[in-house]
């Protein structure tokens, strides 16, 4: 049977035990995976052509479940269903901001999630400049009455991710510290790392209870370091700001759910996510369309192994305004005992290392995956895992293991929540790694009928 044969066929065919190239899914998912595994392109791929964007609480994203559904009803899977739920929605309008003295000049600016609006006139004030979110925290309550808060930062691409959360409190928390000030607006340099592109880099942010809401942009990073080069040669710099976002209230939204069912239903499931929705700037490609192809491919890699234990995939909602889609799924199976919990959500470049949150019990359980990793060029961590968001509310209600497949996130920051978040960023040979990374561990978890979860905390 030929590449081009298998691809046509679509994902019925993937959960069969067909082989081609002389390498079966049932008789080595890992090394198919890794050399033939057509599915998680398919369904990055799928999402991005056939939906786009797909911002929580809107219709696009109404469009993704149903897209969604179909696929994995088509490819197999069993409980195939939408796990409705209600959210706050907000989306943007008009996003303009230029300089209008020393140096008049366009400057290119998003909104933040949660912004206020500037209104249809816009506004106009002098800049008070930041190079940290520190030094905005330092100045006294009222002190930036009539002025834009403007916060710079030095986020630097890292491998593990790291330098997002050391910056990414400008965004998270940036605005609602202004807003306490008495900034009449803020905005930040964007939280990424691309400076070669002329990107805005969208995001949430959130206000405290009792704090007035104010608009909150995020300007490309070329423009945020012009701006400083302005505030440095003149001291005093007019910017202004029009930004047009509105709330349409309480909207649907909704989590797809679906299940390989394993052979022994007295164990408690296996729960592997991703998030469906996405930012609206790009076509979501890398967060998270490809992270819904990586964990719902290793789950069919595997299907012809007949697995002990039952997987249950989670696409989540509504994760990147508010994780809405995380939450809902805890409270929804907060009585439905899990066993352990793993989520992909940081791109399509490959995995590079392993860690483990366990009970001791299942030692040779994870000395067993990272020996099973090894051949992939993945090291084991350290560090214990931690999960992801749309797993945390899951984990923290029942204490479930982890284990987290740490992708490469060095060029990660230059294309989250950017217009370049798009299919052409996705590197098949990386993508395939992270499927047979996933094949390996799940098949190793999935068969495993020890316990996983963690001692209650205390």
């Amino acid at each position: 049977m030929t590449k081009r044969l298998l691809l046509a066929l679509g994902a019925t065919t993937i959960l069969s035990t067909a082989a081609f190239a002389g390498v079966s899914a049932e008789t080595d998912p890992v090394q198919w995976a890794l050399e033939n595994d057509p599915v998680a392109w398919e369904i990055t791929e799928g999402l991005t052509t056939e939906v786009g964007a797909r911002q929580g609480g809107t219709e696009a994203e109404a469009r993704a479940r149903a897209w969604a559904l179909a696929y994995l009803r088509k490819s197999g899977f069993a409980n195939v269903r939408e796990e409705a739920f209600d959210m706050p929605t907000w989306v943007r309008g008009e996003e303009r901001a230029w300089v209008v003295s020393p140096f008049p000049q366009k400057m290119v600016v998003t909104a933040l999630g949660n912004s206020a609006s500037t209104g249809d006139a816009g506004l106009e004030a002098e800049i008070a400049y930041f190079p940290t979110l520190d030094a905005l925290r330092a100045v006294p309550d009222g002190s930036l009455a009539g002025k834009i808060a403007f916060v710079s930062h030095a986020m630097k691409p890292a491998q593990d991710g790291s330098s997002y959360g050391a910056f990414g409190p400008a965004r998270f928390v940036g605005p609602n510290i202004a807003a306490k000030k008495g900034a009449v607006a803020i905005v930040i340099r964007s939280v990424g790392t691309d400076r070669t592109h002329r990107n805005p880099h969208a995001g949430n942010t959130n206000f405290d209870t009792g704090v007035t809401p104010i608009p909150a942009g995020a300007l490309s990073i070329p423009d945020a370091d012009n701006l400083v080069r302005m505030i440095e040669r003149n001291g005093s710099v007019k910017l202004r700001l029009l930004l047009t976002p509105r709330n349409l209230g309480t909207q649907k939204s909704g989590n797809v759910v679906a299940e390989l069912p394993g052979s022994n239903p007295a164990l408690p499931p296996i729960v592997i996510a991703c998030h469906l929705d996405s930012w609206d700037l790009g076509t979501g490609a890398i967060d998270d369309a490809a992270g819904c192809g990586i964990i719902t491919a290793a789950a069919s890699a595997i299907k012809a192994t007949r697995p002990r234990r039952t997987i249950r995939l989670l696409w989540a909602g509504a994760e990147e305004v508010g994780i809405w889609g995380g939450k809902a799924y805890a409270e929804t199976h907060r009585a439905v005992p899990h066993a352990l919990a793993m989520e992909s959500d940081f791109g399509a470049d490959r995995v590079w290392r392993v860690d483990f949150k366990l009970p001791d019990s299942a030692a040779a359980l994870a000395d067993r995956i990272a020996a099973r990793l090894a051949p992939l060029g993945i090291g084991r961590g350290k560090d214990p895992a931690s999960g992801g968001a749309d797993v945390g509310a899951i984990i923290a209600a029942q204490n479930l293991g982890i284990v987290d497949l740490q992708q490469d996130g060095s060029r990660y920051f230059d294309l989250h929540h950017t217009p370049d978040d798009t299919l052409s960023m996705i590197d098949k040979a990386q993508l395939r790694q992270n499927v047979a990374a996933w094949t390996a561990a799940l098949t190793e978890l999935a068969n495993y009928e020890g316990e996983l979860t963690l001692a209650p905390k205390r």
